[in-house]
């Protein structure tokens, strides 16, 4: 397969997708040292600046690495995915069992180290919730989540916080399913405010292995929900 020539715009975009193409398509193995910029500049039509920022963008993509005095070489046939991409396509069940690591160990740390305004913010989300209740499963899931974001929050750890964010968008849709197909609040509008009460609790009185208890068992029986669907 060889290079052509590139249109003159955008010259960077098009080049990274060139390259990309002969990668992904068998020409360059894993472990093929690919030409030197000059030969690649003038295989495209561009500049060696233009050849250099798409190489970078394959490097990102982890399909190439450069190696010091020896060249860029390729490392892999398909792009890496984004790990927000990857969570949209794993299961619901991997997911939820993911999000019980990280928010027990929240909500823990949450009865430590809450402060005043997060005792404030606790008790606005859980109202929330509540009020959510009269509304429909979007709102009401909605307003779910909203409560163990400030729970997590309360922690004051940026990491446990980004991680807990990644994991929203997939947890509406699962949750959202989840209460339509089990009619879960035909019942009880306020599905689980017992559960979600006694979490607030716990974290408000400082009283970290309740937190985690009781928020354990709260997860767990909705991981065992999404498993019967």
């Amino acid at each position: 397969m060889s290079l052509s020539a590139l249109r003159p715009s955008p010259l960077v975009e098009q080049a990274t997708e060139r390259l990309r193409e002969q990668i992904t398509g068998g020409d360059w193995p894993v472990g093929t040292k690919l030409p030197g910029e000059t030969s690649l500049a003038k295989s495209l039509g561009v500049g060696r600046s233009t050849v250099r920022e798409a190489l970078r963008a394959l490097a990102g993509a982890g399909l190439v690495r450069p190696r010091q005095g020896s060249g860029v070489f390729v490392i892999a046939t398909s792009p890496k995915e984004d790990w927000s991409v990857r969570l949209r396509r794993a299961a619901i069940t991997d997911v939820y069992e993911v999000r019980m690591l990280v928010e027990i160990e929240a909500a823990q740390l949450a009865a430590r180290r809450r402060t005043e305004d997060d005792l404030l913010a606790l008790d606005s989300a859980l109202a929330g919730r509540r009020a959510a209740a009269g509304g429909s499963d979007a709102a009401f899931v909605d307003a779910d989540i909203a409560l163990h974001a400030v729970v997590v929050a309360a922690a004051h750890n940026p990491v446990l916080t980004g991680l807990f964010a990644e994991f929203v968008p997939v947890l509406q849709q699962g949750l959202s399913d989840l209460v339509e197909l089990l009619d879960l609040r035909a019942a009880d509008p306020n599905h689980g405010d017992a559960a979600h009460a006694a979490l607030v609790d716990a974290v408000v009185q400082g009283d970290a292995e309740a937190a985690g208890r009781t928020l354990r068992e709260e997860l767990r029986q909705t991981l065992a929900r999404l498993h019967s669907l």
